[in-house]
């Protein structure tokens, strides 16, 4: 079992989860049920989907939480250009997200690497 705080994919997923509700704030209250409820949903399996891995017993679980979590990044960096493109972020807002998303997706392609090599 590790300690998912202590890694630092898990600490910038969860930051990125956090600026994902800061930049939903402001979306409009017909989106609420739509693409804010999407958008956060993702955002949040990252980090949670690399905390039960590192609950379980096993690399080769947490190999496949990391890929989930991978999806689940997949899946916000579409949310927010579809976001962008509405209109509901503003341009130096997406391209920071996006620089973040992209940072975790690099370092969770890393980690599910060295858990693979280590199995």
């Amino acid at each position: 079992m590790r300690d998912f705080r202590k890694l630092q994919v898990w600490e910038k997923a969860h930051r990125m989860a956090l600026a994902i509700y800061k930049a939903t704030a402001g979306f409009p209250r017909a989106e609420v049920y739509g693409l804010v409820s999407q958008m956060r949903r993702a955002a949040v399996s990252i980090p949670a989907n690399i905390a039960e891995g590192c609950g379980r017993e096993g690399g080769a679980e947490l190999g496949r939480s990391v890929k989930i979590a991978m999806g689940s990044a997949s899946e916000l960096e579409y949310e927010l250009l579809l976001a962008h493109e509405l209109g509901f972020i503003a341009p130096e807002g997406h391209q920071q997200l996006s620089n973040a998303i992209e940072e975790i997706k690099r370092m969770l392609t890393a980690f599910a690497q060295k858990l693979k090599a280590d199995s």
